[in-house]
């Protein structure tokens, strides 16, 4: 398009306010996007639902233009329009009156004109403890001598519980030693052995240690037989640890082992291959726990609890796996490259299983092809690289306990050569003898072929004298005055060429023919040192002096040294003008103005009043100014000229990203971006459908006349389940017809599965959480495939429909049910899903969930130091009446607020630390039992000092 206007000005340079949406501002970079803030998984208690309905997961980017957010729930884009209980401020999601349905998998999308980046998986679920039936418990009756088991049964929950048991009444609390244990992992209360003391009532206390509700349940009495004491028989072991376990790096592994038997069995504890434990592994042996924190690769291996008495002995072995989530070792970085130039970018991470590793672009997985785009040990190769290549690339490393993320820029410039930025400069001079270099920098992609001409002659190289370098500049060495001329340099590459001139000159070099020499002069005596030079007489000469090697400033000595004859000449002064682009508020809310440098054919001088501006967009209004600019600089910018519109055409540019899928039977759903306004050329602006079976040859097409329409839906009932389409859409506007977008692959709805999963099995983790598991349908694009997996649970005495849902998304055959009720049983059941439904459900099971931690934090704490130690004194936290017992202190400590902890455990109320006195740390203490842990102390300041002391109560 074109537009003439007047020009008053000498030397003048055009800039543009464009009425579409730009953002381009003096001095700012433009920057894809790049996550500051990511969500994090949230665990919401149900019991504060009433209360505040609401949480929010943080998303905040970087990038300019400013990154929109959207939002994905278990894969799917979230809808966050007005009147829903989603909204988003800034890129932070809130949701407003939760509900169950509200659980799931959360993920953030960032997304600028640079393409989309997908934030890490964050998963939002609900925590609760519901109160154990009333009903009464039927007592329990022994033999005195005789091994007793005691279940606690928790109550529906979500999250994690832990248990006590009260003996009689509050505040009588089962002591646990080599007689008696309680389980944190059924809730069980075990006694070995019988004896009367022992007869009374049972109470078991579950506490959920996020919600920090606590229920007691119904009392379990305990009587003797009366028909004698029991006979001495080997031991029973009734608390075992599972035969293989997968403990994540530097986790705390706990194991269980008690056994039942009279006389009292012994446990202990051994490693199966004879390595000794390590100091850190704490053996609890009047309890039957071992516990090793700080789980490293060398503590897997097959572990072995030996229950003994001296009527025989038991065992169970078990074995610890050890496993880590991803850690990235080399990402890649932002690249820009040449169109059909060829890309690697190496992705490497470490962890246990190795992780495996997948690419995705602009927020979509990244499927590879033979031809182009090949994904192999993390490393993306894409060769011939084209325009449709740009984007943001995010590479995935996972294994099944963990994916990281991390994501790179990919540019693709494909432009034909241009001076615009980088002309030859107009004047090079050059001393007779001397060497010069006439830099040529044009701006091209791909690179292309430079030569030179003098005049209108081809230049030649010549006996190594004149070269052109590999960088496309010429360097002439040891120059005569036959150099002297007017040189060009020319590109070229496959979208063009481009040319730029500019003169040398060679002067006559500058001698000096007399120098000042060596004089003797007596003190007080004035005299003149000769300094004579032979010169270009074009050139403008200046003298400079120095006195041992200092420059003598002339004037500011009193006198003491005076320049007599010569030429004092101001040295030149030499001006350029670049564009730039500035933001500039428009005349709408809506609305951005760009200022920008607009091209022009040449270079418009002083003495003309007109100039064309090309390369506009159509049917767009368009405001003008000017500046003025000469040797001294660039004036101010004329007043804005009226607007001006440009003429309409048809459209040439079609709607990105088309997709779809989904739906209801018998629908084909077609999804797309909507063309930019700015882009649509003209009025009247829609867009056309056209889609048909594939390997069909005849379209049909169907008219969308709205501009915004990003989503077309063809049904008719003899569209098979989950068929291919073949899918264009295309655009028109009342000049015409515009082009269509390439041709993507659509599926129709599909049919929901239409089997069950089987072997389902669930396992109770703590009050809170519950681990099930499942052997998966065979894994097929079939049209009955498998998307994932539904979880259907409700408590006991509840109805299969108040049932809560729990998604997973893929093949997997493992979740974990969080935010049940303590001591509470659950009937699960899964089935499968996909786009068009659920399958029918697997046969039930039911599995019964495990009293919370101290809530009272630990009080009275004093430190002081001492050489390279830290002391820490507190005092004992005493549990309430439903709170489990206190088993140690965890001990956490940093160096500052961002840094990440490290954890010490204790059994006793004082510890030392062996930390370095001359650098401050940040100390918390936190008391854990079986229930998990519990609050912790205040945050304790420890400065850079060494031999005081200090309390924080």
């Amino acid at each position: 398009m074109v537009v003439s206007l007047q020009l008053p000005w000498c030397y003048v340079l055009i800039t543009l306010f464009l009425s579409f949406t730009l953002s381009l501002s003096v001095g700012n970079t433009l920057q894809s996007p790049v996550f500051t803030k990511q969500p994090g998984s949230i665990v919401f208690p149900v019991d504060s639902m009433e209360k505040n309905r609401e949480v929010v997961f943080s998303c905040e980017a970087q990038g300019d233009p400013p990154p929109f957010y959207r939002w994905k729930l278990n894969g799917s884009l979230l809808n966050s329009k007005p009147g829903s209980h989603h909204s988003l401020s800034g890129g932070n999601l809130r949701i407003n009156h939760l509900n169950k349905e509200d659980a799931g998998t959360y993920q953030c999308l960032a997304s600028n004109s640079f393409g989309t980046i997908v934030s890490r998986e964050a998963s939002l679920t609900f925590a609760y403890l519901e109160n154990f039936r009333s009903h009464k418990r039927s007592s329990v009756s022994v033999r005195e001598g005789q091994g007793v088991v005691l279940l606690c049964g928790p109550p529906p929950h979500s999250g994690a519980l832990t248990f006590s048991w009260i003996f009689n009444e509050y505040p009588s609390f089962v002591k646990q030693d080599s007689r008696r244990f309680v389980s944190q992992e059924t809730g069980n209360l075990y006694i070995a052995k019988v004896e009367p003391s022992d007869v009374g009532n049972y109470t078991c206390v579950v506490t959920n240690t996020v919600t920090k509700t606590r229920v007691q349940g119904p009392p379990t009495p305990l009587i003797l037989r009366n028909d004698g004491v029991m006979g001495e028989y080997e031991p029973k072991i009734e608390v075992q640890f599972p035969e293989i376990v997968q403990v994540a790096k530097g986790s705390t592994v706990r194991l269980e082992c008690f056994a039942l038997g009279n006389p009292v069995p012994s446990i202990s504890w051994h490693r199966v291959d004879g390595v000794p434990f390590a100091r850190k592994v704490d053996v609890r042996k009047t309890s039957g726990v071992m516990e090793i924190p700080y789980f490293q690769q060398e503590d897997a291996g097959t572990y072995e609890c030996v229950a003994e008495n001296s009527k025989g002995r038991n065992s169970v072995q078990g074995k610890l796996s050890f496993f880590a989530s991803p850690q990235l070792i080399e990402k890649p970085q932002d690249v820009q490259k040449a169109i059909d130039d060829s890309l690697v970018w190496e992705c490497k991470a470490t962890g246990k299983p190795k992780p495996s590793y997948r690419w995705m672009k602009n927020g979509e997985n990244l499927e590879p092809t033979e031809e182009r785009v090949q994904v192999i040990n993390g490393a993306l190769s894409i060769t011939r690289l084209g325009l449709s290549d740009i984007g943001m690339y995010q590479c995935v490393a996972g294994n099944k306990y963990g994916e990281v993320y991390t994501n790179a820029e990919l540019r693709v410039i494909a432009v034909a050569p241009d001076f615009f930025q980088n002309q030859l400069k107009s004047h090079t001079l050059v001393k007779e003898g001397g060497d010069v270099l006439i830099e040529c920098k044009p701006k091209m992609s791909p690179r292309g072929t430079i030569s030179w001409r003098k005049g209108n002659d081809a230049l030649r190289a010549m006996l190594k004298r004149i070269v052109i370098l590999e960088s496309g500049s010429l360097r002439i060495s040891n120059t005569t005055k036959a150099d002297a001329g007017t040189y060009t340099c020319a590109a070229h590459n496959q979208f063009g060429e481009a040319s730029s001139s500019g003169n040398l000159i060679v002067k006559e070099p500058t001698i000096i023919t007399t120098a000042p020499n060596t004089l003797d002069v007596t003190v007080g005596e004035s005299i003149i040192l000769p300094c004579q030079v032979s010169y270009d007489p074009s050139l403008e000469l200046k003298f400079t002096w120095f006195f041992n090697e200092q420059l003598i400033h002339f004037g500011s000595h009193g006198g003491y040294f005076e320049k007599v004859g010569g030429m004092h000449a101001v040295p030149g002064v030499c001006v350029s003008v670049q564009g730039a682009c500035a933001g500039s508020g428009g005349g709408s809310s809506h609305t951005m103005c760009a200022f920008c440098f607009v091209p022009v054919p040449k270079v418009v001088g002083g003495s003309h009043l007109t100039a064309t501006v090309i390369e506009l967009n159509p049917w767009v209004e368009y405001e003008f100014r000017v500046l003025a600019s000469n040797a001294v600089g660039t004036g101010e910018p004329s007043k804005p000229s009226k607007k001006a519109r440009t003429k309409e055409t048809v459209p040439k540019v079609t709607p990105a990203n088309v997709s779809g899928g989904g739906g209801s039977r018998s629908e084909l759903v077609i999804t797309w971006e909507p063309v930019p306004e700015e882009l649509q050329n003209a009025a009247g602006f829609g867009y056309v459908v056209a889609f048909r079976p594939f390997g069909a040859t005849g379209w049909m097409q169907a008219a969308v006349p709205s501009p915004e329409a990003s989503k077309y839906v063809f049904k008719n009932e003899t569209i098979l389940p989950f068929s291919p389409f073949q899918v264009k859409v295309g655009v028109y506007n009342n000049k015409g017809e515009g082009p269509f977008g390439p041709v993507v692959t659509i599926y129709s709805a599909e049919e929901e599965p239409g089997r069950a999963p089987s072997r389902l099995r669930a396992k109770s983790l703590s009050a809170f959480d519950v681990e099930v598991y499942w052997k998966a349908l065979p894994w097929s694009t079939s049209k009955k495939r498998v998307l994932g997996y539904e979880l259907r649970y409700w408590e006991k005495n509840e109805k299969e429909d108040k049932a809560s849902l729990l998604r997973t998304v893929g093949n997997r055959t493992m979740a974990i049910i969080q935010g049940l009720k303590g001591c509470t049983t659950y009937y699960i059941t899964v089935r499968a899903y996909n786009t068009a439904g659920t399958g029918p459900p697997s046969p039930a099971v039911n599995v019964t969930t495990k009293k919370p931690p101290p809530s009272q934090p630990p009080s009275k704490v004093m430190w002081n130091t001492s050489n390279s130690k830290i002391i820490l004194n507190w005092e004992q936290v005493k549990p309430l009446e439903n709170e489990s017992e206190v088993m140690g202190y965890k001990i956490l400590y940093k160096r500052n607020q961002f840094s990440r902890p490290s954890i010490m455990e204790t059994n006793t109320t004082s510890v030392e630390l062996s930390l370095p006195t001359d650098e401050e740390y940040i100390i918390q203490i936190r008391p854990f039992g079986e229930g998990g842990e519990g609050s912790s102390s205040r945050q304790i300041t420890i400065p850079k000092i060494s031999g005081r002391s200090s309390s924080a109560n």
